[in-house]
C-alpha cells in the first residue's frame, strides 16, 4: 500500500479496500482504461482527487480519482501492455530474437487466451513496423504450433490458447485434437501426430483412447459428411502406420466398411475435393468392400472423380490387372459420348501408353460434343481444361487425325471448323495441325468452304425467340448481378485464398463469353416456320422415314440449327445425323449413328415428306 494512503486508511479516513485500489493508482503503477487503453500513471492530488495517465494515445490525459478508480484496471509491471508503454525496445528485440516468447507473454497477460486480430492490433506498427507484420506473424504463428506452447486455429478471429506449461508433447498434440471443433480439425491433429509419434514412445494408452475417439466422430460424420469421415478414418490410418505398437480394434470402423455401406455416386462425388494420398487410399479399399467384383465397382466411378481420382485409379487397376476392364469401359462410353473430360483428358494423355487401344475417331467426336455441349449450357465450365490441352498438345489433333480414315477426318474437321467454342485464330491453328497429316482437308479451310462457315442459321422462330430472351437476360440480370457479386467478393479480401471471388470472376469470364456468342449467333439467325421445304431430297424441314435389315421404320425430322430434340427425334440440319442424311434421297443408304444407343447403322430412306409443326 502507498504510504500517503496508508496514512489515509490508518485515520479511519477510507476503508482498508478502497485504499488497497486507491494505491493501484498511485504514480509509476500501470493501468488500463476501455477507452484510452493501457495507461501509466504520471502524477496524482489526493486532496483535489485528481490523478494524470499518460495513455499511449493520449498523453496527460486528467481524470476524476473515483472515476478512474471504476473504469480502470490494475496493470501489472511485467504486463505486455505495462512493458509496452516503459520499455517498448525490450519487446522489439524479443521479436526478432524469440517471437514465441513475445506471444506467450502477450497470452500470459491476457489470461492466456487472445485473437490473432487482436495481437496484431497491440504489435503491429509498435512493436513491429506494419510493413513487415504479415510476413513476421506467419513464420512466428508457425513457430508456435510447432513449440507446441499454445494452440493456433486457422481464423485470425478465433482465440489463440495457451497451453499448461506442465503438459508433454505427447499431450499437447492429443489436446489439439480434442480441441477441434469440426472433423477438418481433427484430420489437422491426427496429420501432426502422425509426423511425430516419436513423441508417444512411452504412452500408448492415450492413443489408445484417440482411436477410440475417432472411430466415435467417423461413425457419427460417416452419416452427413461422408467424404471428411473418409479422410479421418485414412489419416487415423496413417497414425497407425507410424506406430509399431499400435493395431486397430477388430470392431473399428474401417474405409471399407464407408464404402460398402454408401452409394458409390456419393463416394465418388466426396472423393473429388479429397487429397491424391487420401483418394489412394479408399480406392485401395474397394478389393476389401467388394470382393471378387471390386474391379468393376471401381470402374464405375472412374469418370465421376476428378483428375486426381481418375489417375489413381488407372495406376491402381495397372497394378492389379484392371486395365482390360477399365478399356471396355472407356471403348463404351465413348461410343456413347458419355466420357466426361477427366477422363478424356487422361486418354489423350496416355494415347500412346495405356489408353492406346480406345485412342480414335470416337475421341475426336467426344472432345467436340463435351466442348460444344459445355458451351451451350449454362454456368461455368466444365471443360477449360480440355480445351488447353487440344490447344497446348501440339501432337494430339496429329495422333487422333493420323489414325482416321479420309471420310472421319473430315468429318471431324468440318465439325471443328463449324464449332462455336473456337476463336478464329484457334481454329486457324489446330486446322493447320490437321492440315499437316491430312493435307486432303485443306479444301475445307479455303474458297467456298470458308465462306460457307459465315452462312447463315436457319433457325424456328421459337428457338430465335428464346436465344434474344436469353441474351436479354444476360444483359439485363446475370450480368450485372455477377459485377455485385466480384465487388462483394473482393470485399471479403486475400484474394489468393478468396474462393467467392475467384467463383465470381469465372463465372464473369462465362457470362461474357456466352454474350459475345449469342450476339454472333442471332445476328446470323434467319427465322423459318419451314413451310415449303423441298421433299425431292432431304431438306431442313422434312420429316424422313427410314428402315433397317429387318424391317424396323423410324422417323428422324431434319430441323433448324437450334431445334433438336431427341426426345421427338427431331435433329439439327448442323449435327451429325443431319448432316449424314442432308442431300439424299428416296432409296439412299444413310450411315447414321442411333440417338439412344449411339451406335453406328446404316439405314434406307424409305420415304421424305414436309414437317408439319
Amino acid at each position: 500500500m502507498h504510504p500517503d494512503v496508508e496514512k489515509l486508511v490508518e485515520a479511519g479516513k477510507i476503508p482498508q479496500p478502497v485504499g488497497e485500489r486507491l494505491s493501484q493508482l498511485s504514480p509509476g503503477n500501470f493501468c488500463l482504461h476501455k477507452s484510452f487503453g493501457a495507461g501509466k500513471i504520471k502524477k496524482w492530488d489526493l486532496p483535489t482527487k485528481k490523478i494524470i495517465v499518460d495513455f499511449e494515445n493520449s498523453n496527460g490525459q486528467e481524470m476524476d480519482l473515483q472515476f478512474a478508480m471504476q473504469k480502470t484496471e490494475w496493470l501489472a509491471e511485467n504486463d505486455f501492455r505495462s512493458v509496452k508503454i516503459g520499455q517498448i525496445e525490450k519487446l522489439r528485440k524479443l521479436a526478432k530474437s524469440d517471437a514465441v516468447a513475445l506471444v506467450v507473454h502477450i497470452l500470459e497477460s491476457h489470461g492466456g487466451t487472445i485473437t490473432g486480430e487482436a495481437i496484431e492490433a497491440l504489435v503491429s506498427g509498435a512493436v513491429i513496423p506494419t510493413k513487415e507484420y504479415k510476413k513476421w506473424w506467419d513464420s512466428t504463428k508457425k513457430a508456435v504450433k510447432e513449440s507446441r506452447k499454445a494452440v493456433v486455429p486457422t481464423k485470425r478471429t478465433e482465440n489463440i490458447v495457451l497451453r499448461d506449461s506442465d503438459i508433454t508433447p505427447a499431450q499437447a498434440l492429443l489436446a489439439d485434437f480434442e480441441a477441434a471443433k469440426d472433423i477438418k480439425g481433427m484430420i489437422k491433429a491426427l496429420e501432426a501426430i502422425a509426423a511425430d509419434m516419436g513423441a508417444f514412445d512411452n504412452d500408448n494408452e492415450a492413443l489408445k483412447k484417440l482411436l477410440t475417439d475417432i472411430d466415435d466422430g467417423a461413425k457419427k460424420a460417416a452419416r452427413v459428411q461422408l467424404g471428411q469421415a473418409m479422410q479421418l478414418i485414412a489419416a487415423r490410418d496413417e497414425v497407425i502406420g507410424t506406430s509399431k505398437a499400435l493395431e486397430l480394434d477388430p470392431s473399428a470402423v474401417r474405409l471399407s466398411d464407408l464404402i460398402a455401406g454408401s452409394d458409390l455416386s456419393k463416394i465418388a462425388e466426396e472423393l473429388v475435393a479429397l487429397p491424391s494420398t487420401r483418394q489412394r487410399a479408399v480406392y485401395e479399399a474397394f478389393e476389401t468392400a467388394f470382393g471378387e467384383e471390386w474391379i468393376d465397382k471401381i470402374v464405375t466411378v472412374f469418370d465421376q472423380v476428378g483428375a486426381r481420382g481418375v489417375t489413381e485409379i488407372a495406376r491402381i487397376l495397372g497394378e492389379n490387372e484392371g486395365m482390360p476392364v477399365l478399356m471396355e469401359h472407356l471403348g463404351s462410353a465413348l461410343a456413347r459420348r458419355a466420357l466426361g473430360p477427366d477422363a478424356l483428358i487422361w486418354v489423350c494423355r496416355e494415347r500412346k501408353g495405356a489408353a492406346e487401344g480406345v485412342f480414335g475417331a470416337d475421341v475426336g467426336a467426344s472432345i467436340l460434343n463435351l466442348l460444344e455441349n459445355d458451351h451451350l449450357s449454362d454456368g461455368p465450365r466444365k471443360t477449360s481444361r480440355l480445351q488447353t490441352l487440344l490447344n497446348d498438345d501440339k501432337a494430339l489433333l496429329s495422333d487422333l487425325v493420323g489414325g482416321m480414315d479420309l471420310n472421319e477426318a473430315k468429318n471431324f474437321a468440318r465439325r471443328m471448323l463449324d464449332c462455336p467454342v473456337f476463336a478464329d485464330l484457334e481454329k486457324k491453328s489446330l486446322m493447320a495441325r490437321i492440315i499437316k497429316v491430312r493435307p486432303e482437308t485443306v479444301e475445307l479451310v479455303s474458297g467456298q468452304n470458308a465462306a460457307k462457315r459465315e452462312e447463315p442459321l436457319l433457325v424456328s422462330w421459337e428457338s430465335l425467340e428464346k436465344k434474344k430472351e436469353e441474351l436479354q437476360e444476360l444483359i439485363r440480370v446475370k450480368i450485372p448481378q455477377n459485377r455485385e457479386d466480384v465487388k462483394i467478393a473482393k470485399s471479403y479480401g486475400d484474394l489468393r485464398e478468396n474462393f467467392e471471388y475467384k467463383s465470381a470472376k469465372d463465372l464473369e469470364k462465362f457470362l461474357n463469353h456466352r454474350r459475345t456468342a449469342l450476339e454472333r449467333e442471332i445476328a446470323l439467325a434467319r427465322g423459318t416456320d419451314f413451310k415449303g421445304a423441298d421433299t425431292k431430297t432431304v431438306n431442313i424441314g422434312t420429316a424422313v422415314i427410314l428402315t433397317d435389315d429387318k424391317g424396323t421404320e423410324q422417323t428422324i425430322t431434319v430441323l433448324g440449327a437450334w431445334d433438336s430434340n431427341p426426345d421427338n427425334m427431331e435433329v439439327s440440319y448442323m449435327s451429325d445425323v443431319g448432316k449424314a442424311l442432308m442431300g439424299l434421297s428416296v432409296g439412299d443408304d444413310a450411315k447414321v449413328r442411333d440417338m439412344e444407343s449411339e451406335q453406328m447403322q446404316t439405314l434406307t430412306i424409305k420415304s421424305i415428306s414436309a414437317y408439319h409443326a
